[in-house]
């Protein structure tokens, strides 16, 4: 077994120049891999039993929070605490948001108290480009409505390559809500700049024929397309972001979306099945496949923190005079 004094960070790219993580249409195959590199890195510390690592010690985290979320918070406080930044925990219930204060305001506010990153999730697309034009400090996009979720898009992608070791040549397919999904879009960009071929499959409803002007293929019947597929990321149906119900029924969606055992011995033997969470047994993936050998989806958690760190890091290592560091 590997240890953590085995493992060496990376010397700060020279080449890295974003002050924000926004999404990732707007970032070269060469700077998601650096992303992706430097998470790997974090990765194996932490398996081999290292701690808390004093790289961004003196910095403080926001997180910005104004939807619910388990996971990417949670993520985001784990990572900036074993870097051993600071955090600032920000929920708008019972905020002052609730009592008319402008979203900038408070986000101002929050920088005030000496945040060095803005980490923030809203419903609205476009959020964290607008408190990047207005804070002086860094923003990390945790998900702008149905926009991107650049940050999910990396841990899925860093978990496609710890088992593929590459993502060229591989056939990915994102199943489900297409048309409501950040994690889509942020997926799509992310594989295609690494040479996946994407497919996005759903209901008609929820998948447009204009996904194809991104260069994907769409598909609408996923048993079409199974034999083919290498990973298959399985999307929840966002039924609050829908104003109707996009198909007849669930049970219906689960008939022709599900997967299930019977599916998944018509799959290549190696395919790995994942999902963004949070996960809706028997609507999107039945209990024996999430729990079964394909599933990587709490590998895709752990991912989660490490990728974060690496942003965290990239964003305000560059900040420091920490070249390289031995773990």
């Amino acid at each position: 077994m590997s240890h953590a004094s085995d493992f060496v960070l990376p010397k700060y790219p020279a080449s890295w120049q974003h002050r924000h993580l926004l999404g990732l249409e707007n970032l070269s195959a060469g700077e998601i891999t650096t992303l992706l590199d430097i998470a790997e890195g974090f990765s194996n510390y932490f398996r081999g039993g290292g701690s808390k690592l004093p790289l961004l010690t003196g910095f403080t985290v926001a997180n910005l929070f104004f939807e619910n979320s388990t996971r990417t918070r949670n993520s985001f406080s784990l990572a900036a605490k074993r870097l051993g930044a600071d955090t600032i925990e920000f929920s708008s219930s019972g905020s002052s948001v609730a009592k008319g204060e402008t979203f900038i305001d408070t986000a101002k506010t929050i920088e005030s108290m000496g945040a060095d990153a803005v980490v923030v999730r809203h419903a609205t697309p476009g959020t964290a480009q607008l408190l990047a034009r207005h804070l002086d400090c860094s923003v990390l996009n945790a998900g702008d409505g149905p926009h991107e979720h650049p940050t999910q898009g990396l841990l899925d992608i860093l978990t496609i390559r710890q088992h593929r070791g590459s993502l060229k040549g591989l056939t990915v397919a994102l199943v489900g809500d297409i048309a409501h999904s950040r994690t889509a879009r942020s997926n799509i960009w992310g594989l295609k700049k690494l040479g996946a071929h994407v497919i996005v499959c759903g209901p008609a409803t929820l998948v447009s024929k204009q996904w194809e002007s991104l260069g994907v293929e769409v598909a609408y019947h996923l048993d079409d397309i199974l034999p083919r597929c290498d990973v298959l990321n399985l999307l929840r149906i966002q039924f609050e972001r829908q104003a109707t119900r996009p198909f007849p029924s669930v049970r219906e969606y689960a008939l022709l979306y599900a997967m299930n055992s019977q599916r998944m011995r018509r799959s290549k033997p190696d395919i790995l099945i994942m999902a963004p969470g949070p996960i809706n047994r028997g609507v999107e993936i039945t209990p024996e496949v999430a729990d079964g050998p394909h599933s990587v989806i709490l590998q895709q958690v752990s991912n989660g923190i490490a990728v974060r760190m690496a942003a965290l890091w990239l964003l305000l290592g560059q900040c420091t005079d920490s070249a390289s560091t031995q773990f």
